[in-house]
């Protein structure tokens, strides 16, 4: 997209992104060296092995746990089967939400390259910590490396973490709420019910905050710094980060008044996740309220955030807890928590490692397209056209 060309969404997408340079031209930027080195596959081989070694080994040891561990080969094999489908249908979600956001209009990346790029960041976020931050530069890699503008990248990545995350934080507003004043069934203290929902309540107002700074607030502050001394240069470049921001909230909020159906995308990868975890309490016993497994799934997955693959072991232990504090019983939340973790880790994973080395060969073809384009563009003694290499 040019500076200040409309998109299909609206006049302020365009706008709000002046363009930062041509598109990344081919070889100019390399796969993102800290995804899938070899060290990190081996760190991450035998964090695996020990996070396994624990649950199998010395788990099953300690008083009253061994044969709650051992039930977990009892388990109801058709739920179980549910519990893979529903799995599948959530990554489903996720590749449809994908895009939604971020292929308008882009004629490179079919249904394939879509899979393949989602695919492969899912393993890079099964690799590293950060809430996904690996995911997200393989991701934005891949993207750029497609044509697209790395600011266009940049705004619709915000706008799609926007899309996703605001599903999360609205159930932990809404449940907990309900939870905390006794409208939905399960009860709770107050700690792991109204607090939840008090700091999704901030981070509602955080993202509405974002999105009432002007359109051109980057570039207001690109003139007033322009010619001025190093602090108001300096202002200005620690004020961009929040402008780009802002950018991606007003993006996802104007994709939501497209009303495209891709969007439903969103709820999908959540609630088809959260539904596998009602699944394996069925498989084991009978389940708690929704509701409850609504808010246990979401303060478990805060276990993401811990500097471990994945999660791996945070979430596990996140969730767990959070069920003791709503009363489940320990027995039937370790059961149903690591079946469903078993599923939602491990499902995906293989395949994308499949996806991330097929990645490489899309990349490799779009980088032996372009060199074509730039060939006969040469022998002309003409530009390659900017649409060959982004459509929006």
């Amino acid at each position: 997209m040019e500076r200040g060309e409309r998109s299909e969404v609206g006049d302020t997408v365009g706008e709000e992104l002046p363009a930062s340079g041509p598109a990344v031209r081919a070889g100019e930027e390399e796969m993102p060296r800290v995804l899938l080195t070899r060290r990190q596959i081996v760190a991450f081989g035998v964090f695996v092995l020990v996070i396994v070694g624990f649950l199998y080994f010395v788990l099953p040891k300690l008083a009253g746990v061994g044969a709650t561990v051992h039930n977990i080969e009892g388990g109801d094999k058709w739920w179980i089967a549910v519990g893979v489908l529903l799995e599948l249908l959530s990554f489903a979600g996720y590749v449809l939400l994908f895009r939604s956001v971020f292929v308008r209009g882009q004629e490179r990346i079919g249904w394939k390259e879509s899979y393949e790029i989602t695919m492969a960041g899912l393993v890079a976020t099964r690799l590293f910590a950060a809430a996904g931050a690996g995911g997200v530069a393989l991701t934005a890699w891949a993207l750029r490396r497609s044509g697209m503008a790395p600011r266009l990248v940049a705004c619709r990545m915000v706008a799609f973490i926007v899309l996703l995350y605001v599903i999360y934080a609205g159930s932990l507003l809404l449940d907990g709420i309900g939870l905390g004043t006794g409208v939905f069934p399960g009860g709770g203290s107050f700690a792991i019910t109204i607090v939840p929902a008090i700091v999704a309540a901030i981070l509602f107002a955080l993202a509405g905050a974002m999105a009432l700074l002007p359109g051109d607030l980057e570039r207001r502050l690109d003139r007033w710094a322009s010619g001025s001394g190093r602090f108001t240069h300096w202002v200005a470049r620690a004020v961009a980060a929040p402008a780009l921001a802002a950018s991606g909230v007003r993006t996802a909020i104007e994709l939501i008044r497209t009303r495209d159906a891709g969007l439903l995308g969103a709820p999908a990868w959540w609630g088809f996740d959260i539904a596998v975890l009602w699944a394996m309490f069925h498989a084991f016993g009978s389940p708690p309220p929704f509701t409850v497994i609504l808010m246990a799934y979401f303060i478990g997955t805060l276990g993401n955030l811990l500097p471990l693959p994945g999660g791996l072991g945070g979430v596990e232990g996140g969730m767990i807890g959070a069920f003791a504090a709503f009363g489940v019983g320990f027995n039937l939340s370790v059961l149903a928590v690591l079946s469903y973790r078993a599923i939602s880790f491990w499902l995906p994973t293989f395949p994308g490692v499949v996806a991330y080395f097929q990645l490489r060969r899309t990349v490799a073809r779009w980088r032996d397209e372009q060199g074509v384009l730039q060939a006969g563009a040469a022998r002309t003694g003409a530009t390659a056209p900017a649409s060959a290499l982004q459509s929006s």
